[in-house]
């Protein structure tokens, strides 16, 4: 087993993996975000459930050690690439036989890093650790719970900042669509499904998905920048 996670196909395999399960993640976070768009109580009575539910914080340090194995193995595998890769390699070429975001992943996945350790830092770290004003507790049907409307409706429509903020989100939504433009399909042609056939399906899954995503979070900060 050890032979296999040190081998090309093997850190490729868990990089695969890890990367799936986080393009499910995504999907997931993002239904519970957009309840954002219906109000103070929708989103709160979504959050808190996030909050509370067992199997939901077993799988957040699960998510975190996905996360960490995705980014070592990306960094390996692209050092790897750049080591291998010959000098005198043909950019024209390069650029005919891949796209623009297969060529950045690496890059994608640096500023698609940056984004959600900010990310992390205004929401995720206030929620479970330093906590904040805006979180005080409200009553929502009978039953007391954070105000977590308030903490990111407040980074949003904050006077000072909110309206660099939202761009910064919004930018940090592309970003990640670029990048699962590529990782979807290549994901899933490490475990087989190569054939032009089905890479032509995959690639369309793909960015259907990956645009679903960028637009989902984008409306967000846009919502917020609109209507409030």
């Amino acid at each position: 087993m050890s032979g296999f996670l040190k081998s090309s196909v093997g850190q490729k395999f868990l990089m695969s993996v890890t990367g799936l399960f986080l393009i499910v993640f995504l999907a997931v976070h993002l239904t519970a975000n957009l309840f954002l768009l219906f109000g103070d109580n929708a989103f709160n009575t979504v959050s808190h459930f996030m909050e509370t539910n067992p199997l939901i914080q077993i799988m957040q340090p699960v998510l975190a050690l996905g996360f960490i194995i995705h980014m070592i193995y990306a960094a390996i595998l692209t050092l790897q690439n750049m080591k291998a890769r010959p000098q005198s390699y043909n950019k024209f070429e390069q650029g005919h036989s891949s796209t623009w975001a297969s060529r950045n992943m690496f890059i994608l996945g640096a500023l698609v890093l940056i984004f959600l350790v900010i990310h992390i830092m205004n929401f995720f770290w206030k929620m479970k650790v330093s906590g904040s004003p805006l979180l005080a507790e409200v009553d929502v049907d009978g039953v007391m719970m954070h105000n977590s409307y308030a903490l990111v409706a407040g980074l949003f429509t904050n006077a000072d900042f909110g309206l660099v903020y939202s761009i910064f989100y919004v930018l940090g939504a592309i970003f990640l669509g670029l990048h699962l433009h590529h990782a979807f399909w290549s994901a899933l042609q490490t475990f087989g499904w190569s054939n032009n056939v089905w890479r032509k399906r995959l690639e369309v899954v793909g960015d259907v998905y990956a645009v679903i995503i960028a637009a989902g979070f984008s409306i967000i900060p846009l919502y917020f920048l609109i209507f409030m």
